[in-house]
C-alpha cells in the first residue's frame, strides 16, 4: 500500500508538471521555411457564415485547388476570428483571416490582404448610401445631409477603434464629430434644422457600419431630427429600405458584397451616392509572414 501511494504520488507531480510546462509554453512562431499548411492545419479563420466574404472564400477554395488540398475555412464570429488574429499576432504565428478593410484590425495590427490574381473576391469596393423612394421629396433635409456624408477608410476606422477599445458607440461618433469640425461643416452644408422629425436608419452591424450609422445618426440629431438606428442581417436591412420600412442605410456594399440584393430590390431603393470609397474584401495575413503574398502563396509555400 505504502508502495501504491508512492507511485501515485510520482504520477500527480509528473501531471502537474507536464500541465505547468504546457501552461508555461508558448505557441509555436512561424516558420518560412516549413509549409504554411501544417504550420495552421490547413484552416482559414473565417466568420459568420452567411457573410457574403465566406462565400467568396468557399470559392476561393476551389478556384485555387486549395479545397483539393484538404484546405477547410473555420466559420466562427467577427469577434472570435479577431480574438484569434489578437493572439496569433501575440506570439508570432502564422495565421490567415478573412478580411475586409475599412476595419479597426487594420489600424491596430500590421496586416496585408494576399494578391487575388484568379480575381474571386472581385475589384476595390464602395460604401453606399440607399434610401427609400420618396425620401427626397418627403424628408429633404435629411437626404441632404446623406447627399453630403462621406469620409475615407483612415476616418471610418479611427472611430470603429475606439468602439473596439470599449467606448460606446454614440460616444465614439461624438467624440469623432467634436474633432473633426471643418469637415462636419462639410456634412451640415444646406442642412436645415428638423424640428423632431423622424429619420429610421437601418444597418448591418459590422464594425464599420456601427461607426458610419452613429455618426450620421449624430450629425442628424445635432440639426434637430429625431433619429433611431436599428442593427439587422443584410438581406433583412434592404428589405427594410425597398418596403419603406426604414428610411436610408449608408452600409450597402457594391457592387459584390450586396449585389445580389441590389439586384433583387432593384427600382425599390434610391442609390443616394458613395460614402466610402476603397473597401476591400479577402484574405488577409500579418504582414511578418513575408514570403505569403498571394493565395497561390499557400499552396506551394
Amino acid at each position: 500500500m505504502k508502495r501504491l501511494k508512492q507511485v501515485l504520488s510520482g504520477l500527480s507531480i509528473l501531471a502537474l508538471t507536464v500541465v505547468l510546462a504546457a501552461c508555461n509554453s508558448k505557441p509555436a512562431a512561424y516558420d518560412p521555411a516549413k509549409k504554411l499548411g501544417p504550420q495552421i492545419n490547413y484552416t482559414i479563420t473565417g466568420i459568420d457564415a452567411g457573410a457574403g466574404i465566406m462565400a467568396s472564400t468557399q470559392k476561393a477554395l476551389s478556384a485555387y485547388g486549395l479545397k483539393a488540398h484538404n484546405w477547410q475555412l473555420q466559420t466562427s464570429s467577427t469577434a472570435a476570428m479577431t480574438s484569434t488574429l489578437d493572439k496569433a499576432i501575440k506570439y508570432h504565428q502564422p495565421i490567415v483571416v478573412t478580411g475586409w478593410q475599412p476595419h479597426w484590425m487594420f489600424t491596430k495590427y500590421s496586416l496585408k490582404f494576399l494578391k487575388d490574381p484568379k480575381n474571386v473576391y472581385g475589384k476595390a469596393e464602395s460604401i453606399h448610401t440607399i434610401a427609400r423612394v420618396g425620401l427626397k421629396k418627403d424628408n429633404p433635409g435629411a437626404y441632404k445631409l446623406l447627399q453630403n456624408f462621406n469620409w475615407t477608410p483612415a476616418e471610418s476606422s479611427s472611430v470603429m477603434l475606439q468602439v473596439n477599445n470599449g467606448v460606446d458607440p454614440a460616444k465614439a461618433a461624438k467624440t469623432y464629430i467634436k474633432q473633426h469640425p471643418d469637415q462636419v461643416k462639410q456634412w451640415l452644408a444646406g442642412v436645415p434644422d428638423g424640428h423632431g422629425k423622424a429619420v429610421k436608419m437601418t444597418y448591418v452591424a459590422w464594425d464599420s457600419e456601427i461607426a458610419s450609422t452613429n455618426v450620421v445618426k449624430q450629425l442628424l440629431d445635432t440639426k434637430g431630427y429625431e433619429t433611431t438606428i436599428q442593427p439587422m442581417e443584410a438581406q433583412p436591412m434592404w428589405a427594410s429600405i425597398a418596403t419603406n420600412a426604414a428610411d436610408a442605410s449608408v452600409s450597402a456594399w457594391l457592387p459584390t458584397t450586396s449585389g445580389i440584393y441590389a439586384k433583387q430590390y432593384k427600382g425599390q431603393f434610391v442609390d443616394v451616392r458613395i460614402n466610402l470609397k476603397g473597401a476591400k474584401t479577402g484574405l488577409a495575413v500579418p504582414t511578418y509572414m513575408k514570403n505569403i503574398n498571394s493565395i497561390n502563396d499557400l499552396m506551394t509555400k
